[in-house]
């Protein structure tokens, strides 16, 4: 008996030490701290519990350790084909197509596209021989064609040639885009700027340069496709506020901060993703608002002035000049430069550190060739052009008045934009009793701010308003007016934004053209619609 105690004794002892032994080789690896926490967490008392993690374990080991092809290696199971059979297999054989083969509509859509021969201004001609007035170009202020221009870029194309031939960050920048870079800075009053050479690809290449997972982005459901995919890059986790509503904004930034709070999660970085105007129907933001709220609850901002830079403000420096808010309380200001200047590409002003980071990180800088030279000199000689002569922009905005007095007055036409936009959405007004067009959200029901749809989301017929449009435009276009509708990726965007024909209005023509060319689209909208009413 009392060999057996002894020998147990032995035995319980060796087992201690070995535990003993165990236990502080294994505190001794990295990690291991946190895996022993995990485990006394997880175990509750419960050893049925850990034994089905144990087994969970060991079958997750299993599976990734075992090999994923289980194919019969000896082929003894497949079914021999000799060569005519194969033969007969292949020429049977028929590929699916690459696309779905256009609809009549899509087709008709290609076809109604003008083609102009010639250069691009405020009349140009087409194809048919016929000139127009053109109100579908973002032409703002007139600088397509203009001949200091055309002087400066031809002189440029003699001393550099045409392309870059490489990107910004290895071989493509020349001294002429550190210019423009500079001009861009100095005519916004900003530390510094930086250029991409294309204009969708900026905005959707600044917010992953700074927005990572993690991180968090409260923005608008109205913004348009290019911040769209820049939201989608990022793997940030998003919020939706209602379109250009600064309460539904201030909602959901202290919904952010409640959820938080509530987690107990620690703090992250975190920005608002909005547009100057908008492009899906040129209503403005209201930036005063939008800083307030930015330094209340500690975020940044990320403004897109693709359609506000050249057009808005008394020399065309967009929403900051407008408002008379200092460049420097927006983060990133993101523009176009082909919109704007008449030229080609994008940029993104801001501090020193803002722009130096996306040098390294911003993926259209660093992957995409550097824009060619002559496009460069033609955005710098604009800048001076807008910083030298105010009067340009001072006719834009009377000719945008002048089309608003004439198309506000037209009962089958809702204009959506801001009075100072020089896009003017054209929207058809139905009749209350036949078709409802939208509904408001209730202020004591607010939109989810996890979802991207509103809460009550306008009701509109896309089929039929996009063909009553088109016929629109094509009696404008009959009647010697360019128009157009504005397009759309039906099925891709987020949102379906509701038809409209967008007007893009120009300092280059007379009032009198631009009078002219607005009771042209008032016949055609009364013409077309007003069968429908």
């Amino acid at each position: 008996m009392n060999s057996s105690s002894q020998s147990l004794e032995l035995l319980f002892g060796f087992l201690s030490t070995s535990y003993t032994t165990l236990e502080s080789n294994f505190f001794k690896i990295p990690g291991s701290a946190v895996v022993a926490r995990y485990v006394k967490s997880s175990h509750q008392n419960d050893p049925g519990r850990t034994l089905l993690e144990l087994i969970l374990i060991i079958f997750a080991i299993r599976t990734l350790l075992q090999s994923r092809t289980r194919g019969d290696q000896s082929g003894k199971h497949f079914i021999q084909f000799d060569e005519k059979e194969i033969d007969e297999l292949v020429e049977e054989w028929t590929p699916e197509p690459l696309a779905q083969p256009l609809t009549p509509e899509e087709q008709a859509d290609l076809a109604s596209v003008p083609v102009i021969v010639g250069p691009t201004g405020p009349k140009p001609k087409l194809s048919t021989g016929k000139t127009v007035i053109n109100l579908a170009s973002y032409n703002f202020t007139g600088l397509a064609g203009n001949e200091e221009i055309k002087a400066a870029a031809l002189e440029t194309l003699r001393k550099y040639g045409l392309g870059s031939c490489g990107p910004p960050g290895f071989y493509g920048t020349q001294d002429v885009h550190i210019r423009l870079e500079q001009d861009i800075a100095d005519f916004l009053g900003t530390e510094a700027a930086i250029l991409y050479s294309q204009a969708f690809s900026t905005i959707s290449s600044v917010i992953p340069a700074f927005c990572k997972r993690g991180d968090i982005i409260v923005a608008d459901r109205g913004v348009n496709f290019a911040i769209q995919k820049g939201l989608q890059i990022s793997r940030s986790t998003v919020r939706w506020y209602d379109h250009n509503d600064m309460e539904s904004l201030e909602y959901v930034l202290e919904s952010v901060e409640k959820e938080r709070r509530k987690r107990k999660a620690p703090l992250t970085r975190r920005f608002i993703v909005t547009e100057g105007i908008f492009d899906c129907d040129g209503e403005m933001s209201d930036l005063p608002k939008l800083v307030e709220l930015k330094k209340k609850y500690k975020y940044r901002l990320i403004l897109d002035e693709s359609v506000s830079f050249g057009s808005v403000g008394r020399t065309g420096r967009g929403l900051t000049e407008i408002y008379n808010v200092p460049a420097s309380e927006v983060d990133m200001l993101v523009g176009s430069i082909s919109n704007g200047l008449s030229s080609c590409g994008g940029f993104c002003a801001g501090s020193y550190i803002v722009v130096d980071h996306q040098r390294i990180n911003g993926t259209s800088f660093v992957f995409s060739a550097a824009m060619p030279a002559v496009l460069s000199v033609a955005a710098s000689e604009g800048i001076n052009i807008l910083r030298n002569t105010p009067s340009i922009l001072s006719t834009l905005h009377d000719n945008v008045r002048a089309v608003r007095a004439i198309l506000d007055r037209v009962d089958c036409i809702h204009i959506p934009s801001h009075p100072a936009s020089a896009v003017i959405h054209l929207q058809i007004r139905w009749p209350t009793l036949q078709v409802p067009v939208s509904t408001t959200s209730s202020p004591h029901k607010p939109s989810n701010p996890l979802s991207v749809k509103p809460r009550d989301p306008p009701q509109f017929n896309i089929e039929l308003e996009e063909k009553l449009l088109q016929d629109v435009v094509d009696e404008a276009l009959a009647q010697g007016v360019l128009i157009t509708r504005a397009r759309r990726l039906r099925g891709q965007e987020l949102v379906e934004v509701r038809p409209s024909i967008r007007l893009a209005i120009t300092a280059a023509l007379s009032r009198k053209d631009c009078e002219k060319a607005a009771n042209v689209v008032k016949a055609a909208f009364v013409k077309i619609i007003g069968k429908r009413r």
